[in-house]
């Protein structure tokens, strides 16, 4: 049975000690491939260089809604210059954040919108962050759509049945993420159950967002089986069933298919 955690943060701090055992518990645990993701230009860079040493992983470059006020054209440049190494397969994590309001919306838009200009122009997914901003993600991946190539997933999705219908419509997957295993998670389940299984992909966010039976450790690309048994619990399917389809998406969604 084959997994792919299609999200993970392999660069950080949490992982400086054991990087290359976590790697290879997870290939032991059935993780065909990995994807690291940048934040920002040093992110993205340390997410090739693990790439690079790893057949397992994949990497994605870009410039997060949160680490974004500096944006300009230099630094798209530079996203543009990694994001053509032979490990990249797509650019986020892009997206709005008004949660944290750490940057202004409107440079939040800016950077988003030249993000994915530069994900059509090198034809690369998109990987979106959306928290607390759902209605203007959709209504400019909406947009960008009549105009231009456009493929991508809501990371770590949380918002509700229609905006998920939304991001199908487009193309778009919707990725899922430990918090699908806690036990007040009734109302993602429900939107779980009801989604296409074509339309899914499993992520960790590791180091974060631990699932249920390690909540409480630090999240490791490996615990992405205990995402997909609860999908499978979910939808009355076979975790065999779940991987396989999961797995067939994120192949074709990133390229792996002609790889």
């Amino acid at each position: 049975m084959q997994l792919i955690d299609t999200h993970c943060h392999l660069d950080w701090n949490s992982f400086g000690a054991d990087r290359e055992v976590v790697i290879d518990r997870a290939v032991q645990a059935g993780v065909t491939w990995m994807i690291t993701i940048g934040v920002d230009l040093p992110s993205s860079r340390r997410a090739i260089e693990i790439a690079e040493a790893h057949d397992a992983v994949y990497a994605a470059v870009g410039v997060h809604p949160n680490d974004c006020a500096e944006f300009d054209a230099a630094m798209l440049a530079d996203i543009r210059s990694l994001a053509q190494h032979s490990k990249v397969v797509a650019i986020g994590e892009i997206g709005l954040d008004y949660y944290w309001h750490k940057v202004d919306h409107e440079v939040q838009a800016r950077t988003f919108r030249a993000q994915l200009e530069l994900a059509a122009e090198l034809h690369k997914p998109v990987i979106i962050h959306s928290r607390d901003a759902a209605s203007d993600v959709m209504v400019t991946l909406e947009e960008f759509a009549k105009q231009a190539e456009c493929a991508g997933t809501l990371h770590s999705y949380f918002d509700d049945l229609v905006i998920a219908q939304r991001a199908f419509a487009i193309g778009f997957y919707i990725g899922v993420t430990g918090p699908i295993t806690f036990k007040k998670a009734e109302r993602e389940r429900e939107i779980i159950r009801q989604v296409p299984l074509d339309r899914i992909l499993i992520e960790t966010d590791a180091p974060f967002l631990t699932p249920v039976p390690h909540r409480g450790e630090r999240n490791e690309p490996a615990f992405v089986r205990h995402t997909a048994e609860m999908i499978a619990k979910v939808r009355g399917q076979s975790i065999e069933d779940v991987a396989h389809q999961t797995t067939r998406n994120a192949e074709k969604l990133f390229g792996w298919q002609e790889v």
